[in-house]
């Protein structure tokens, strides 16, 4: 599917929209109603491109872009939570976190590719590896549906690489005024602690990365679909976050429809690849289904986290005092 001419026209108008979205909104405060429309306009331009692929390759490519690229944004959510702590934790300020998001964007499209592409290689090479991928998908959905991994018990300060940061990087004692990473103090190069938060977002990418490429592999093994369904995913995370950090209350059973989700897409990876000649024979009917079973569980698990009370307030509590500023991280 994926013709040199077909991935350098969409890598150009990748870069072409990130450009536009920076320029319109860089440094500004978002508000709920401007990120509810910005993400109104990257999932259009999605569907727009969804319609590209039909043009070109009817609707079987189309039909595994648009089933990967709604999973890819379901459970980026479940990492955009992990986001909130992040930044609540580290008390990063409105304007500071649309440069982190900027900047986390652009490192997730070259460490996702990077995975994409081994993951993809790998696969041709060893198909037996689906089942490996399949399985791991179903524990990641038992761990949803049963472990009760609350994002609130994520604790940035342990993080591993900002542990590895804080002792081998020269960091400044504050922030610059516009937000950059890097500054001059007493005449020598430093890291803002800004910086520091940068790598626990992409860190934090990483290893979300290692559920959600397995799910998008199960859907389709060719690079260009699952690489333009994450990028596509990847561009609305931002305007994405700034809308769930206002309504995160509502989403109390998204996890678990990310759950059922996985176990799904889990089960339907194994059963694919031990009968792929069947498979194949109904592949249109089946990635119909599919789009439909994932796009009805997570309508189910939005519907009922907002028709369903919980019977006590939930929602992000703010660290008293004990959480570290960026301004003041060593």
């Amino acid at each position: 599917m994926g013709t040199p001419l077909l991935w350098a026209g969409f890598l150009v108008g990748v870069v072409t929209v990130i450009v536009i979205d920076l320029r319109l909104s860089g440094g500004k405060e978002v508000t709920p109603r401007k990120a509810a429309g910005w993400t109104l306009v990257w999932v259009s331009l999605s569907l727009v491109f969804a319609g590209l692929l039909w043009f070109l390759g009817g609707p079987a490519p189309a039909g595994r872009f648009l089933t990967a690229y709604v999973i890819e944004y379901a459970l980026s959510v479940d990492n955009l939570f992990v986001f909130i702590v992040v930044f609540s934790y580290f008390k990063v300020s409105n304007a500071a976190q649309h440069r982190l998001l900027y900047w986390g964007i652009v490192g997730a499209f070259v460490l996702r590719g990077t995975l994409i592409f081994l993951g993809a290689a790998l696969v041709s090479r060893f198909s037996w590896v689906l089942y490996f991928f399949g399985a791991f998908l179903l524990f990641t959905a038992w761990k949803l549906l049963f472990g009760g991994g609350d994002d609130a018990e994520v604790e940035p300060e342990n993080t591993p690489v900002l542990r590895w940061a804080r002792r081998v990087l020269p960091v400044a004692s504050t922030n610059t005024a516009d937000h950059h990473f890097t500054t001059r103090e007493g005449g020598r190069f430093r890291f803002t602690p800004l910086f520091l938060v940068l790598l626990v977002v992409e860190s934090t990418d990483v290893l979300f990365a290692l559920d959600s490429i397995p799910a998008v592999l199960s859907i389709s093994q060719d690079p260009f679909i699952v690489f333009s369904s994450n990028a596509c995913a990847i561009l609305g995370l931002r305007s994405l976050f700034f809308l769930v950090s206002s309504l995160m209350d509502k989403f109390r059973f998204l996890k678990a429809g990310l759950g059922v989700i996985l176990a799904f897409v889990g089960l339907k990876l194994i059963v694919e690849t031990a009968f792929h000649e069947v498979v194949m024979q109904h592949e249109t009917a089946l990635i119909v289904t599919s789009l439909a079973v994932i796009a009805g569980t997570l309508t189910v698990s939005i519907a009922l986290s907002m028709l369903i009370k919980p019977s006590s307030p939930t929602g992000p509590v703010a660290p008293d005092g004990a959480a570290p500023s960026p301004e003041d991280a060593p």
